[in-house]
């Protein structure tokens, strides 16, 4: 008998629709076009170019000497002496070494800073999307590019760009 009553509960609440309305406005925005599109990322470009200039320079200067040497030691390894040339080896082993740990830590510390300024512009569009989304009453912002199908949702890309300009 129990089992009986528990399976007609359970057939008539699987045969009746749910439903439930949400009377939320939400909107998309597609953060990636925004970030590509704004003016500041060539500014951002130029200066962290600046920034690292004379790095990429000595690193350039260190790799053109290393190169050298290691042509030099090809070419004359022949008619040197033994000694002079596991000198000159050890020498190239040791600048390398150098070199590549220069270039490691010029590397790490390059995408730091890029990765410094990319978090300050998407804050700036992140408040951009939270002020456009509060004037115009949404309850919700997706990001586009999380999204499968976003049928009628409003797309507030434009106004969120024209903010963060």
């Amino acid at each position: 008998m129990k089992n009986w009553l528990y399976a007609t509960i359970v057939g008539i609440s699987l045969a009746s629709p749910v439903t439930a309305t949400v009377d939320s406005k939400i909107a998309i925005v597609k953060i990636s076009s925004i970030f590509q599109q704004l003016p500041q990322r060539a500014t951002i470009a130029k200066q962290l170019e600046q920034e690292f200039h004379s790095r990429t320079i000595d690193l350039q200067k260190q790799e053109r000497e290393l190169q050298s040497k290691i042509q030099k030691l090809q070419h004359d390894s022949s008619i040197m002496k033994d000694n002079d040339r596991n000198k000159m080896e050890k020498d190239i082993i040791a600048q390398r070494d150098a070199f590549f740990q220069k270039a490691q830590s010029f590397e790490q510390d390059n995408h730091r800073r890029q990765a410094e300024e990319n978090n300050k512009l998407l804050t700036r569009i992140q408040n951009a999307v939270s002020n456009v989304a509060k004037d115009q009453g949404y309850d919700l912002v997706l990001d586009a590019n999380a999204v499968a199908y976003s049928g009628s949702f409003h797309d507030i890309t434009a106004q969120v760009l024209k903010q963060v300009k």
